[in-house]
């Protein structure tokens, strides 16, 4: 054990890590913490004879959803290096969950089951949520909660004494509604992580694949295929209603779909019937979409929408069952209707391939992938035009965004969109749109500090120095930046006058 916490301590030496010194007091705390824990331990274990022993267990459920978050972890960090830059964290998580599930164990008891449990739990994590260098100790208070909520917080389930929370999901969620509370979210890296993680390509099909051999397995398709179902349908019937997107840049935020398929689907804290699965994820799907209401509303960074609500709903696994054996629902059990599907792993292909025929057709309609019209700008313009509600605002602040990333006719747009809301606001984006050399920002500021009153506002088209910026929407920098890419881009988003050339 004295292993463990020396090397999570030696984290503490690491040349990225010295330099920062409450940095490196969140390895060199938990070391000690566990250094002392442990001499405590085994000093009392050897005076009351106990012996402390290991027992090796292979568990099928935990490599198969580990493997799956690391090849997401991979793919995602290749287009966001920061997931690279951060992996010695995640070894050092690593290293302090094995240690404090250790540890914690043999407090109680005389055994401890080594596998490959600690590794779903820590990816799962950090798919999420991550602390700043300055707070990085709160990451191992977070896992450390997690770990001994899975061994002290206990119910009976089908007759065995079984963890309640997924152990993953209950410290994102306290640790969630301890930020919100606090308004310290700019202690993470959370709003980044649910951004970048829409980066790479083709990221929803990368998603939808990895997830398949855990739903092979362990019969998990249901769950994702109702979360997603319902969420799409929602998005859809918010379209219709207000020709505008609920999440604004997609149906399903990638972000959302990553917990849909790799957070709320551990199946050891999931219903146990077919039709309770259904359930637990129709209840994901639609507790997302109030979660981003009320998020938004609340002035509260939206990220926390798909970690909140894990933990209530494995409180609600019993009664989802007992639900979904009611007389009511009893006739339209999956199961039942699938009688003729006598193996689990039968019925488990046939709602894999249900849920793939579903993604298939949501990919051809544009409901998940890259290209969803919600990510370009002349969407929103058209919006805004049409007064549809809140669509002037999200262009606006569209607009912002690639004007602080060097855009000048970004900043001259947004100022123009200010300007309509408060003439104060736009003084900012039209000198920065000047200093970028957008002459039009230029004749704008100059407008408006002239107080000669109302002036029709200066517009011009956007330049090639603006297209990489603005044509990328919410999707990873743009790589093949010659003019005729950047056109034909810009003409396959609908940019007026961009076809011709």
């Amino acid at each position: 054990m004295a292993i463990f916490a020396l090397g999570l301590g030696a984290f503490g030496f690491l040349d990225t890590v010295r330099h920062t010194p409450p940095f490196q007091w969140s390895f060199l705390g938990a070391g000690a913490l566990l250094l002392v824990w442990s001499g405590g331990l085994f000093g009392l274990a050897h005076r009351q004879r106990r012996r402390l022993t290991l027992e090796l267990a292979v568990r099928k459920q935990h490599f198969v959803q580990a493997i799956a978050q690391l090849v997401f972890l991979l793919y995602w960090g290749w287009y966001w290096r920061q997931v690279y830059d951060s992996a010695f964290l995640i070894a050092a998580q690593l290293v302090f969950a094995y240690a404090f599930d250790m540890l914690l164990c043999w407090s109680r008891r005389d055994t401890y089951t080594l596998g490959f449990g600690p590794f779903p739990v820590i990816f799962s994590i950090n798919l999420f949520l991550w602390f700043l260098d300055d707070w990085f100790y709160l990451q191992f208070l977070l896992v450390a909660l997690g770990f001994a909520a899975k061994e002290l917080i206990r119910w009976d389930k089908g007759g065995q004494r079984v963890h309640i929370f997924n152990p993953s999901s209950f410290p994102l969620a306290v640790f969630s509604l301890a930020l919100i509370l606090t308004g310290t979210s700019d202690l993470t890296w959370g709003q980044d992580i649910a951004t970048s993680q829409f980066f790479p390509p083709h990221v929803y099909l990368v998603l939808f694949l990895v997830a398949l051999p855990g739903q092979y397995l362990f019969g998990v398709a249901s769950m994702t295929l109702s979360a997603v179902a319902v969420t799409y349908v929602f998005g859809l019937l918010y379209f219709a209603a207000t020709g505008v997107y609920f999440f604004y840049d997609s149906y399903i935020p990638i972000a959302v779909f990553l917990g849909m398929h790799l957070l709320f689907t551990d199946p050891s804290t999931a219903p146990r019937t077919e039709g309770g699965r259904i359930l637990f994820g129709v209840c994901y799907g639609l507790s997302t979409v109030a979660l981003y209401a009320l998020l938004g509303r609340a002035g509260v960074p939206p990220f926390y929408d798909k970690l909140l609500q894990v933990p209530v709903l494995n409180l609600s696994i019993q009664l989802l069952d007992r639900v979904a054996h009611s007389r009511r629902l009893r006739k339209i059990d999956p199961v039942a209707l699938g009688r003729g599907l006598l193996v689990s792993r039968q019925r488990n292909l046939a709602y894999m391939a249900l849920w793939a025929g579903v993604f298939a057709l949501m990919s051809a309609l544009q409901g998940v992938g890259d290209r969803h019209p919600g990510q370009w700008v002349p969407f929103w313009q058209g919006a805004c035009s049409d007064a549809r509600p809140s669509a002037c605002r999200y262009l606006a602040d569209m607009q912002l965004r690639f004007c602080e990333s060097g855009s000048g006719w970004a900043c001259n747009e947004a100022g123009i969109l200010l300007d309509s809301a408060d003439a104060g606001g736009a003084f900012g984006p039209f000198g920065r749109g000047c200093d970028l050399g957008f002459e039009p920002a230029c004749r704008n500021l100059t407008g408006l500090t002239s107080g000669l009153g109302p002036f029709e506002f200066a517009r011009a088209q956007p330049t090639l120095e603006d297209y990489p910026i603005i044509l990328r929407g919410t999707k990873g920098p743009i790589t093949d930046r010659s003019p005729e890419a950047l056109y034909a881009r810009a003409c396959s988003q609908g940019w007026a006058d961009t076809c011709a050339f």
